[in-house]
């Protein structure tokens, strides 16, 4: 499939998937006159980019995730521990935020709030 009919099938915009392609996320075939050819199967894959960076993953933890996910004889479980390890540091980064909210409101009462 074309470059085009894969933006439509994904939803997503031909410079998307450029940039993907830059980024070594996914990989066209070169047809002799240059034109990208993709495997059906690259809907899901973009599909699936898509919705990792709408959870969170940044495309750098995408990347690095997709050839391991590929390989894996139980893709669903790899996938599922990802979500467990992406949830895990979103909660100890929100910790980190509710103490430093706290430490904000704290020197909000005081007269010179950058003195320690």
């Amino acid at each position: 499939m074309r470059i085009g009919e894969l933006a439509q099938a994904s939803a997503v915009s031909r410079d998307t998937l450029r940039f993907y392609e830059q980024r070594g996320l996914i990989a066209a075939q070169r047809s002799a006159n240059g034109y990208r050819d993709y495997p059906a199967d690259m809907v899901q894959l973009v599909q699936y980019i898509k919705t990792a960076q709408r959870l969170g993953f940044t495309l750098g933890e995408i990347g690095n995730s997709v050839a391991a996910i590929q390989q894996s004889p139980d893709p669903d479980s790899a996938v599922t521990q990802l979500l467990r390890d992406k949830l895990k540091l979103i909660e100890t980064r929100m910790d980190e935020l509710g103490a430093l909210r706290h430490e904000l409101q704290q020197r909000l009462g005081q007269r010179c709030p950058l003195n320690p």
